[in-house]
């Protein structure tokens, strides 16, 4: 530990601890390192720059973050909800199944949870709300587990991050992705079914049969989102930043022509929106940019990488000890920066282990979704809670069901990489 790097960690505490803008502080910790070290300033703007803009993949992030904000603006999460209705309203807690179907729908759309909590699991919570059988608690635990789908199913915004510093096939992390979504969808369901039978939860009321058809075909377009984004990556149509850009056109013309549920005024307050997100998002990635020079500078990775190969751990001991570490980061920091800082430093260790980088580019995605429900800094509690006003302990009584299945199927991907793999290498992943 070296002046420089202690001084860059105390000053990137200290902001953490202040609850400064996360951006500002790793820029600010930069700026401290270099002048501890005696280098010169202008290396900051050299490391950002290059890293911005030899990044064709970061083109992805804002115009997901667009087509996400055109989708919840322009009447589609009613529309998805409608239609999942028909499908699986009839279960058991018919609301809360119907709420994890349309996180599966409109994942496949937007690639961010927090998208995914504001619009859709809005308007799931105001329906189940109205039936005096659904707590508040437990309605707000579901939409807040349910959306932690959102950056797993493609498209996904942190995987394209995740892509960015691993340099790993944005198309691979894709399809990786896929099956682990589907199964979390899948285990989130079983746990809602177990609790709706113990407490005598309601079926939702049938839509009638006429109305069918005219639901079906309003939920249709939507789902053609996901349909289009994929089979246009792996036909090579287009690149996944190209597909981005298909996604953001293809919610503005859904919103604006064919719903006309999108005004000048409000397009107006759509684009300020995407834009406000995304340039926070892109602060982080200038200040991680900065964090990962001093740190390789200091030779972290490589240190870390000697020392996972003098513990002579397994793979799957590694993975263990990694989901720990990001389980617990997961409490108090947020997912980007654990992608952009502390994702970096474990890559040489990584590949000195031979775990595979979609493997573990997918697995610590799912752990970071985790993080997204867990106390004290959960994300998804903070933003259900300002939409909703319902109380974030109330949620986390409620939530601990989907927790401990979430964290069981962590468990079942990292014991058996497979299920993250299959896919993207029966589409010629990893193949010479």
């Amino acid at each position: 530990m070296t002046p420089g790097l202690w001084t860059l960690l105390l000053v990137l505490s200290l902001g953490m601890v202040l609850r400064a803008p996360i951006g500002f502080t790793m820029l600010l910790s930069g700026v401290a390192y270099l002048a501890t070290t005696r280098q010169d300033m202008g290396l900051m703007a050299e490391q950002v720059l290059n890293g911005m803009y030899n990044s064709y993949v970061l083109l992805a992030v804002p115009l997901f973050i667009l087509a996400a904000n055109l989708m919840n603006a322009g009447t589609v999460s009613e529309r998805i909800f409608d239609f999942c209705r028909i499908l699986v309203g009839r279960m058991r807690g018919g609301l809360a199944q119907v709420d994890i179907l349309v996180s599966v729908v409109f994942s496949g759309m937007s690639g961010s949870a927090i998208a995914d909590a504001a619009g859709p699991g809005l308007v799931t919570i105001k329906q189940m709300l109205k039936k005096p059988e659904y707590s508040p608690g437990f309605a707000g635990a579901v939409v807040v587990a349910s959306a932690t789908i959102g950056p797993i199913i493609p498209p996904s915004i942190p995987l394209v991050i995740y892509a960015l510093v691993s340099g790993t096939s944005v198309g691979a992390l894709f399809l990786g992705g896929l099956l682990p979504g589907l199964l979390m969808a899948v285990v989130l369901m079983i746990a809602v079914h177990i609790i709706a039978t113990r407490r005598h939860m309601p079926r939702d009321e049938p839509v009638p049969l006429k109305d069918w058809p005219s639901v079906l075909w309003r939920g249709a377009l939507p789902l053609s989102l996901p349909v289009v984004l994929l089979g246009g990556i792996y036909s090579g149509a287009f690149t996944p930043t190209e597909a981005a850009a298909v996604a953001a056109l293809h919610a503005l013309v859904l919103a604006g022509l064919v719903y006309r549920a999108l005004s000048w005024r409000s397009l107006g307050g759509v684009v300020l929106e995407s834009t406000r997100s995304s340039a926070v998002i892109t602060l982080i990635i200038a200040g991680a940019f900065m964090l990962n020079y001093a740190f390789t500078a200091e030779g972290v990775p490589q240190a870390l990488a000697q020392w996972v190969a003098g513990q002579s751990l397994s793979q799957v001991a590694f993975l263990l000890m990694v989901n720990v570490v990001f389980l617990v980061l997961g409490c108090f920091l947020d997912t980007a920066v654990m992608l952009l800082v502390f994702v970096p430093m474990l890559l040489p260790a990584v590949k000195a282990v031979g775990v595979d980088l979609v493997h573990f580019g997918v697995l610590i995605v799912v752990n970071m979704m985790v993080g997204l429900i867990t106390p004290p800094f959960g994300m998804l509690l903070f933003v259900t809670n300002a939409l909703t006003q319902i109380p974030i302990k109330d949620m986390l009584r409620e939530g601990w069901p989907f927790l401990l299945m979430l964290l069981g199927l962590l468990l079942l991907l990292t014991l058996f990489p497979q299920i993250v793999l299959w896919l993207p290498q029966s589409m010629g992943y990893g193949l010479p």
